[in-house]
């Protein structure tokens, strides 16, 4: 058996991280299933230049940084997996296609019933995202993020309409 690292026993803060990106996970997936029902939408903010995330360049040059997607009423071909979700959305009438990991959302949120997740800023190294034995990237952000890793609740005022 070989010795594992201390500091990576048990990692509480990236059990938490695993649990709560897997909310976002299974809730795309209930809605591939059973379609957004009463008044349930999502609010999805992502880092535009993570690695994996596949959007058109204008929309990255639009967006530098962070992007949010309302997954409510005109939305195509949602899929999902342990690694991403893809989604087809009209920007201006034309159909775009855009592949998000996981790890690359910031914010998930569903305004209908108050609830949301905060998942912190990952300053991640361009050339070194998810892997193969790492299908939530908690690896790669944990490299970026020297260990403060965690998701938590956040307030829904800054989606509000003022």
């Amino acid at each position: 058996m070989s010795k594992q690292d201390p500091d990576d026993v048990l990692r509480y803060d990236k059990m938490v991280e695993r649990a709560l990106r897997g909310v976002v996970q299974e809730s795309v997936q209930e809605v591939i299933d059973h379609g957004l029902v009463d008044d349930h939408h999502f609010y999805i903010t992502f880092l535009t230049e993570y690695p994996g995330v596949e959007i058109p360049e204008y929309l990255k040059e639009r967006y530098p940084g962070e992007m949010t997607i309302v997954l409510q009423y005109q939305f195509h071909d949602l899929e999902v997996d342990e690694k991403s979700f893809r989604v087809t959305l009209s920007f201006n009438n034309v159909p775009e296609r855009l592949i998000i990991p996981l790890p690359a959302i910031t914010i998930f949120a569903d305004p209908s019933v108050n609830f949301a997740l905060q998942f912190q800023p990952v300053d991640h190294d361009m050339e070194d995202g998810p892997d193969d034995d790492d299908p939530t990237g908690t690896k790669s952000e944990e490299k970026a993020k020297s260990g403060s890793e965690k998701g938590e609740v956040v307030s829904l005022d800054q989606f509000r309409k003022k």
